[in-house]
C-alpha cells in the first residue's frame, strides 16, 4: 500500500506513527496538496493528504477512516479496544487532539496572511480552543502513564502529535507551562522510534 503525505502534515504524521508501531510496510509518497503538480486530487476528492492506497487500489482518507482501517489488519499492538465504550473513550481522545490540530492549522494560516488581512480575533479565537484542550487533556493524563489506559493507544498517539504540531508551528502557545502530565507523557512518546523517526521538517 501508499501513503500520500506530506512531510509537515500532523494528520498524516499519525498514519506513519501506526504504521510504524505496527510495523507494517508501506510507500511513502511525498506529496504536498499545496503544490501546483499535485497528485492529492486524484486520489482524494478533498484534496488532502493522509490517503492511503490499497494494493487493490481501494482509497482511504482522513486520519480517523485510516487509523481505524489500520485496526483492521489485525497488526500488533492493538491500537484501538476492540469495541464497547472503552473504543469510544480512546476514540474521543483522538478527535480532542485532532480538534487541537485543527484550531492549530487555522491559526498557524491566518498568521501568514499580509498583517493588513489578519483577523486577530479569529486567531485568539483558535487559541482559545487548543488552550481549553490542552486543559482537559492535562486533567485526563493526571496521575496515568496513557490516557485511556494501562498502554499506548490511539488516543496518545494523537495528542503526541498535536502537541509536536504546536512545538512546530505555534511554539508561543506554551503548552508545557503548568501542564507537567502532558510533559511527561510527551517524553514518553517523542522518545520512541516512530516519533523520533517522523519530526516534521522546520520550515
Amino acid at each position: 500500500m501508499k501513503l500520500l503525505a506530506s512531510l509537515t502534515s500532523p494528520y498524516a504524521r499519525k498514519i506513519r506513527i501506526l504504521l510504524a508501531e505496527k510495523s507494517l510496510p508501506f510507500e511513502l509518497v511525498v506529496d504536498s496538496p499545496w503544490e501546483a503538480a499535485t497528485r492529492v486530487p486524484d486520489v482524494n476528492p478533498l484534496g488532502k493528504v493522509p490517503a492511503l492506497v490499497l494494493d487493490s487500489s481501494e482509497v482511504f482518507f482522513d486520519s480517523p477512516v485510516i487509523a481505524g482501517y489500520l485496526e483492521t489488519l489485525h497488526a500488533p499492538p492493538a491500537l484501538l479496544p476492540a469495541s464497547g465504550i472503552e473504543r469510544v473513550r480512546v476514540r474521543q481522545t483522538e478527535a480532542l487532539a485532532d480538534g487541537i490540530l485543527d484550531a492549530s492549522v487555522n491559526a498557524y494560516l491566518e498568521s501568514k496572511r499580509p498583517p493588513e488581512q489578519q483577523s486577530a480575533p479569529s486567531i485568539e479565537r483558535q487559541l482559545d480552543k487548543i488552550r481549553r484542550s490542552l486543559d482537559e487533556l492535562e486533567r485526563r493524563a493526571t496521575g496515568r502513564d496513557w490516557i485511556d489506559g494501562d498502554v499506548m493507544q490511539l488516543g496518545d498517539i494523537s495528542v503526541g502529535v498535536a502537541l509536536g504540531y504546536l512545538d512546530l508551528r505555534l511554539p508561543q502557545t506554551d503548552w508545557r507551562a503548568r501542564r507537567p502530565a502532558l510533559v511527561a507523557l510527551c517524553d514518553r512518546l517523542f522518545a520512541r522510534p516512530s516519533f523520533a523517526d517522523t519530526v516534521p521538517p522546520a520550515g
